[in-house]
């Protein structure tokens, strides 16, 4: 019986990936799914309204559920919905908690006591999770009604704290910057497809239609003194000027280029488009259309939004059925979320992997495998489809390098696991692989992860060379460096760590860092040479390139150590680790720098995290210091007739 149990664990997981592929059936009459799938130009790239919704989102509140800690449903039920609802019902949406704030500092410039933010729970059992923080003892989020009355305040805060270098800001500084920020996204979507404050926008552009060519010529008389009708004048100004403003205030471009025109360029604001209807007398097709599912979205009319959705999305499909293929593709892949799920699987082979050392370790450790095998497939598939939809290969900026990294890493481990099949393989790969998505999904919260590429990098041969190259050093370094921490932590607090599997861990370590000299100093010698390409040099010492010269020369160090005989077992893991403070700066520490020509990846909030990595960094070579006889693998009594297993300790 116990030999079934990896193929059912293996069955279940591939019933937990199936169900995240197949499609999500519409909470409501409207078909919120197609609105999510219109397609907009955003930053130079063509995406899905779906996608601007959930980036939005992640940027305004750090998660893409919109919700109240005091109700258990959510208050949309898509990223789709709540767009809908900002864009066309602006004064419902208001009243939604969008905006996270952490900072007391702001909190209080706001007027938010301890009092105010903390949640009152009724119910004695969530009181008490709620010391533990298993559900939130505080408000975090707040509506943009809630902070209307501050705007000014918050604008004033901001213009002081922009001048400042944003490597000295204060954490109020940088918070308010980032609130003020939020604000002005949230209000670039307001003005994006209709005009905020119009409640029958499609009745009003139908007026405006009607009387745009008598309303221009009264205009023009005014201007020339003539005589003219006042009233149709001030219709006339009032209607442009509502035009204006949402030209001018958002960076969506909804409205595609008209038929027969190829240029990437010429999709324009749904404002822009309404301006022009002053010289053709026409009112443009697509601002129609969206006026129309806002008249349709107001007032209820399911079968009409309905109907618009397909008429619009037919016509438009005429001239850009490949944009439209990949843009419902993208749609999918958002609603998909296979990287969340690589991250949950991860997350389970770890503990199942954990679990094997102590029992049923055929049994377990290999439904470890599998689990983390799945895992792996799965976010191989994300990768691919987001190359696909780019056009790039999988590594063009710091979310898809952290994709890559685990991605990398998790792959050397299923290679190991298949090999030595003692779980270690597993357990590195949950830990790395959870990791490194942790990391990809903080690094989302800044925007479009899918971003166009800077011009010095908008090569897809260098990437696909130089950058796939050395992150795979990366990869293989941080591999190594945790398979050295589980050497340690398996020798110092279980009695695990055997001859047989310290052996193991050895090789494993030691074939990894070859793989990652070798991979790391070829990455840096093509990145040279793209360097002598797009700046004219070959190496300027800028503190990228230095970073990756560093990661060679370490690994370079702890292999000539090894051959040397200077280091032994212990020795070798520590090296390792320190391999992951090494190449963590050069991955993320260079780009917090601000400084040289690769510092593009620019994001003061990762310091934090990075500074705490490095220390626990040390605290494992401290551990991995410590004298073998605190070691619980190697104190053990000897039997009769044996010999003392800390003398002979394989990491004496």
């Amino acid at each position: 019986m116990k030999k079934l149990i990896p193929l059912l664990v293996l069955a279940a997981t591939v019933f937990y990936v199936a169900r995240t592929l197949m499609p999500v059936p519409e909470a409501s009459a409207f078909k919120i799914a197609a609105f999510g799938e219109l397609p907009v130009l955003v930053n130079g790239r063509i995406k899905p309204l779906d996608t601007v919704a959930r980036s939005s989102l992640l940027q305004l509140q750090g998660r893409q559920r919109v919700s109240s800690p005091l109700v258990s449903a959510p208050i949309v039920a898509t990223p789709s919905e709540w767009l809908l609802e900002v864009v066309f019902r602006p004064e419902k949406a208001d009243t939604f908690p969008t905006f996270q704030i952490d900072n007391p500092d702001l909190l209080a410039l706001l007027g938010k006591t301890e009092d105010d933010i903390k949640i009152k729970y009724e119910k004695t059992a969530l009181k008490v999770l709620s010391v533990f923080g298993f559900v939130p003892s505080h408000f975090r989020r707040f509506s943009l009604r809630d902070l209307t009355p501050h705007i000014g305040t918050i604008q004033e805060q901001a213009k002081l704290a922009d001048p400042i270098e944003a490597a000295v800001r204060t954490p109020f500084q940088r918070a308010v910057l980032q609130l003020y920020g939020n604000l002005v996204h949230y209000q670039r979507l307001r003005h994006a497809l209709v005009a905020p404050g119009r409640t029958d926008f499609l009745g009003d552009l139908l007026k405006f239609q009607d009387n745009v060519v008598a309303g221009v010529a009264a205009v023009r008389a005014k201007q020339a003194g003539q005589e003219h009708d006042a009233a149709l004048v001030s219709t006339m100004t009032e209607i442009g000027e509502s035009f204006v403003i949402m030209a001018e205030s958002t960076n969506l471009l909804v409205i595609p280029p008209d038929a027969g025109n190829s240029d990437p360029t010429a999709w324009k604001p749904a404002g822009a488009a309404l301006l022009e209807t002053f010289r053709t007398g026409r009112v443009n097709s697509g601002a129609l259309a969206y006026a129309g599912l806002a008249h349709a979205w107001r007032n209820n009319q399911p079968e009409q939004f309905n109907k618009l959705i397909e008429l619009y999305r037919a016509e438009i499909g005429k001239r850009l059925e490949p944009q439209l293929t990949k843009v419902g593709a993208e749609k999918r892949f958002n609603v998909a979320q296979p990287f969340y799920s690589s991250m949950t699987l991860y997350a389970v082979a770890l503990f199942v992997g954990l679990f094997s050392w102590l029992l049923w370790p055929d049994v377990l450790g290999r439904s470890a495998f599998w689990i983390t095998a799945v895992a792996w497939l799965v976010a191989t598939g994300g990768m691919a489809m987001r190359m696909w939809i780019e056009g790039r290969p999988p590594v063009t900026n710091l979310y898809s390098s952290a994709l890559f990294v685990g991605w990398g890493a998790v792959g050397l481990c299923l290679i190991l696991e298949q090999i030595y099949k003692n779980a270690i393989g597993s357990v590195a790969a949950g830990v790395i692989g959870f990791s490194t998505l942790l990391i990809a999904h903080h690094l989302s919260l800044s925007g479009d992860t899918m971003e166009m590429m800077r011009a010095v990098l908008d090569s897809n041969f260098w990437l696909a060379t130089h950058v796939i190259v050395v992150t795979a050093g990366y990869s293989a370094t941080f591999l190594a460096g945790f398979l050295g921490i589980i050497y340690i932590l398996r020798g110092l607090f279980t009695r695990t760590l055997d001859s047989v599997t310290a052996d193991a861990l050895t090789r494993m370590v030691y074939g990894i860092i070859c793989f990652a000299t070798l991979f790391s100093f070829v990455g840096t010698i093509l990145g040279g040479i793209w360097a002598d390409q797009s700046w004219g040099r070959f190496w300027g010492w800028d503190p990228k390139e230095n970073g990756a010269l560093i990661i060679v020369i370490w690994n370079a160090v702890i292999l000539h150590a090894r051959w040397g005989g200077m280091i032994k077992q212990r020795g070798l893991m520590n090296l390792a680790i320190g391999g992951n403070i090494v190449t963590s700066w050069s991955w993320f520490g260079t780009n917090m720098l601000g400084v040289g020509l690769h510092s593009y990846g620019f994001t003061d909030a990762a310091f934090v995290a990075l500074s705490g990595f490095v220390l626990s960094q040390i605290a494992f070579i401290g551990l991995g210091c410590l004298p073998l006889s605190l070691w619980r693998s190697f104190n053990r009594r000897p039997a009769a007739g044996q010999p003392d297993a800390a003398a002979a300790a394989p990491g004496r």
